[in-house]
């Protein structure tokens, strides 16, 4: 790559769409402008043009990664394109029946999800294999040809095939899906073993009709995204961000759809490591709040939390997914007073369209974004793209909720806040007390627009040692987006004993699957030299319903150890191990990574202890939660803050794209890379 050259990030989120721009040498470019749901490709063109305005060269831009909600969206709302899902006759109803575990086994009337395909578009095909490969019935042509005449009598606009123990053997699907696919030409076809070579019959099938029904929307997004970019003079790779933390190629993320499930939130996970590793951080709790949700990660140990199972509006996938928790709180949640005369915030949202009412874009209900503007700790400096606050509107809006109350209006606001980062220590509580971590032990990274509003209140009320804000917190997800790489997973199941004289089958599928790997990625853009592999095996006590990941070495020297190794881990996780009990191994994965080149981490100007006169740029008075009355506070630009300043609380630091509150009480050191740690001042 040219040392002249750019790679730019672009984050979709509900409210805003961040993009960041990076030269090798550490430059940099930033944009934030407002998401666009009608046409979410626009907001991308949009951000590009934005970073062009402030001179960056189209031609220069070399690599562009994409972190999107467009699957996300899809599943949440159910909005699938029209599925047919091909069986192993008898099972039509696999995906009625589900893993047979009920929810709630003590309400007889639980409202069962959404049927991700009409019973009347299940196709059953005569063939059967057993769970070890072996062929009970051939699959023949005439049921071949049934199958296909069904088909064209449902007219999908995609088709999904998962037949029993393909896993095993996939003859049967392949053979089917080449004869599909000649006769079906422009229908996408998603064939389980070839994006799910994993037992469990309910999820594998749910896994392979999500995949079907993302198809056609997400391909169709991306191509007319690329589209989008190419006529506005750019013409670099266009990758996606995964759910798992890593990039794909756009013609890989549109043919396996399901990987894309939590591809927004995940990129704000990936700059969690490498904001660890800068600062030698290997346990992190990082806090993405946004206008509409807020995704909780805890990072132990330096390293991305993954796991091999994703639930997600009731439906199970079977991908590698980043650990994230999600709630409906964010800045643009909707305070109300509900039938009982309770006040509530979220999981409603304003979004984008037509945002918090201060915003004076058309919105009228109070919103936790207004509450801030009526208490102070949100100004009416100008914020991204060029939005200037209103405080008239935003008081407006609380007194509506005020009177239902029976409060006053600062009462109120102050109650909506609350309400927010009660719902926030709740969700943090569940990723590590609940968990057994002690989240004292952890550092909170609070980003997002709204993230960095909450800081000193959540590091007050958990008691934690401190907070470190990021150098640009609304756009640190789309900054992640560069440090994710290429990432590319493969799984096989084999539910077989461990054996010792299987253990050079099992290192024969790694290295076949590490050459595989390395020439896709190779394919991809990277560097022979930049690709690194994590290899796992999922093994329990045989018998066991559920297994445990044991990760191996990276040069496959460990894997006669599987037996030590997965009592050390059952051990760690349930206090006890059976040494004496046989263990069979389940699940053979693999991640290849593809590292993106290296851009430095420009450290900002130093300066004294001392903060600098013209880095306040005013004061006004605050009403913060806990504290009966306003307080003088001083209002400092980030921009203007160097590396070595110490300043105390109470504060609040202003910049473009977020603004980062401390309360009294709270000491702030500005860092060599310019990001905030916030502790409580002891002194």
């Amino acid at each position: 790559m040219p040392q002249n050259s750019w790679t730019i990030s672009i984050d979709t989120g509900g409210t805003f769409t961040d993009s960041v721009a990076r030269a090798q040498d550490g430059n940099f470019m930033v944009a934030k402008v407002p998401s666009t749901p009608d046409d979410p490709g626009r907001a991308l063109v949009n951000s590009i043009q934005a970073l062009v305005e402030q001179g960056l060269d189209p031609s220069k831009i070399d690599l562009i990664c994409h972190g999107t909600t467009i699957a996300t969206n899809a599943i949440l709302t159910n909005q699938f394109s029209k599925v047919a899902l091909v069986v192993t006759a008898g099972f039509k109803d696999v995906l009625a029946i589900r893993n047979g575990i009920r929810p709630d086994i003590y309400n007889l009337h639980v409202p069962r999800p959404a049927q991700l395909v009409a019973r009347e578009h299940c196709v059953e095909v005569g063939e059967r294999v057993t769970t070890g490969g072996k062929v009970l019935t051939p699959l023949l042509d005439e049921e071949i040809d049934r199958v296909i005449n069904q088909l064209a009598d449902i007219a999908p606009e995609s088709i999904a095939i998962c037949l029993l123990f393909s896993y095993s053997n996939d003859e049967h699907e392949s053979k089917l899906a080449q004869r599909i696919r000649e006769v079906f030409p422009d229908i996408p076809v998603t064939v389980s073993s070839e994006i799910v070579r994993e037992f469990r019959e309910y999820p594998r099938t749910s896994t392979t009709v999500i995949n079907a029904g993302l198809r056609p929307i997400v391909g169709s997004y991306l191509e007319s995204v690329q589209g989008k970019i190419e006529e506005s003079g750019v013409h670099a790779p266009f990758l996606v961000m995964q759910s798992n933390g890593g990039c794909a190629v756009a013609t890989r993320s549109a043919q396996e759809s399901h990987r894309l499930i939590l591809s927004g939130p995940a990129g704000g996970a990936a700059g969690l490591v490498t904001l660890g590793r800068q600062h030698n951080l290997d346990k992190l709790i990082g806090l993405d709040m946004g206008g509409t949700s807020t995704d909780i990660c805890l990072i132990k140990d330096g390293k991305l939390p993954l796991k091999s199972t994703q639930i997600i509006n009731d439906h199970t996938l079977l991908a590698p997914t980043v650990d994230i928790h999600t709630i409906g709180s964010g800045g643009g949640s909707i305070a109300y007073v509900d039938n009982t005369g309770r006040l509530k915030v979220g999981p409603m949202s304003a979004k984008a369209v037509p945002g918090p009412a201060a915003y004076m874009q058309g919105g009228t209900l109070a919103t936790l974004t207004d509450a801030h503007v009526v208490l102070g700790t949100i100004g009416q400096q100008s914020l991204a793209s060029g939005l200037t606050l209103s405080k008239e509107a935003a008081v407006k809006a609380v007194s509506e909720v005020a009177e239902k109350l029976g409060q006053d209006v600062v009462q109120t606001a102050i109650a909506i806040v609350s309400m927010s980062v009660a719902h926030m220590i709740r969700a943090l509580r569940q990723v590590s007390i609940e968990r057994g971590l002690d989240p004292r032990d952890f550092t909170l990274v609070p980003f997002g627009g709204a993230g960095p509003l909450h800081a000193g209140l959540l590091l007050r009320n958990l008691n934690l040692e401190s907070a470190l804000i990021p150098n640009r917190p609304g756009l640190f997800s789309a900054d992640g987006l560069l440090s994710a790489g290429v990432r590319i997973d493969a799984a096989q199941t084999l539910l077989s004993p461990f054996s010792t004289d299987e253990i050079s089958s099992y290192v024969a599928w790694f290295s076949g699957k590490q050459k595989e790997l390395t020439a896709r990625l190779i394919a991809d853009g990277i560097s022979s030299d930049e690709i690194e592999f994590d290899s796992v095996i999922d093994a329990r006590y045989l018998g066991q319903g559920y297994e445990l990941p044991v990760k191996l070495s990276s040069t496959l020297a460990n894997v006669d150890s599987l037996p030590e190794l997965f009592h050390e881990a059952h051990r760690t996780l349930y206090g006890h191990a059976s040494l004496d009990q046989p263990i069979e191994v389940v699940t053979l994965r693999i991640s290849a990574r593809g590292n993106f080149p290296k851009t430095e981490s420009a450290e900002i100007k130093a300066g004294e202890t001392k903060v600098v006169d013209d880095a306040v740029i005013g004061n006004q008075m605050v009403i913060f939660p806990g504290f009966l009355e306003g307080i003088e506070t001083k209002i400092y630009q980030r921009e203007k803050l160097l590396a070595g300043n110490v300043f105390h609380g109470p504060c609040i630091v202003h910049q473009m794209d977020s603004t980062t509150v401390v309360l009294p009480g709270q000491v702030v050191t500005v860092t060599a890379l310019g990001d905030l740690l916030i502790k409580e001042d002891k002194s």
